[in-house]
C-alpha cells in the first residue's frame, strides 16, 4: 500500500477556477472564470499533438494533475498554474479512498 503523498510530490500550487455564466443577450451565455481555492498538486505531461481549428494547426497538450480529493472538481471548472490554464476533461478517485483526485486536463493556449 502506498503512503500518502508528500509536499514534494505535490509541489505545485494550482488555483481551482470557478465558472461564471453571463447572459450574452442572444439566449446564450458567455463563460468567464473567477479564482477559487488554492490547491497543492502535481503535474505530469501525457501527450502533445496538433489538431485543426478554424483551418489552422493548433497545439494540443494533455496532462495529468493529481490533487487532494475534493467533491467539487468537474469539467465545468478549470485549473490555473501561474499564467497557464488547464481545462478539466475528467476527474476521478482512482482507488476509491477519497484521498487523492486524478484529473486529465488539456492545456488551454490563449
Amino acid at each position: 500500500m502506498r503512503a500518502a503523498a508528500t509536499i514534494g510530490e505535490r509541489g505545485r500550487r494550482f488555483t481551482l477556477d470557478v465558472p461564471i455564466e453571463t447572459p450574452d443577450g442572444f439566449g446564450g451565455a458567455v463563460r468567464s472564470y473567477a479564482p477559487g481555492p488554492l490547491l497543492w498538486g502535481s503535474l505530469a505531461m501525457l501527450s502533445a499533438g496538433e489538431r485543426l481549428r478554424a483551418g489552422r494547426g493548433e497545439a494540443v497538450v494533455t496532462h495529468r494533475v493529481t490533487l487532494p480529493y475534493r467533491e467539487d472538481v468537474d469539467d465545468t471548472r478549470r485549473l490555473s498554474l501561474g499564467f497557464r490554464r488547464f481545462r478539466i476533461r475528467a476527474a476521478s478517485d482512482p482507488d476509491g479512498t477519497k484521498r487523492r483526485l486524478v484529473c486529465l486536463v488539456e492545456e488551454v493556449r490563449t
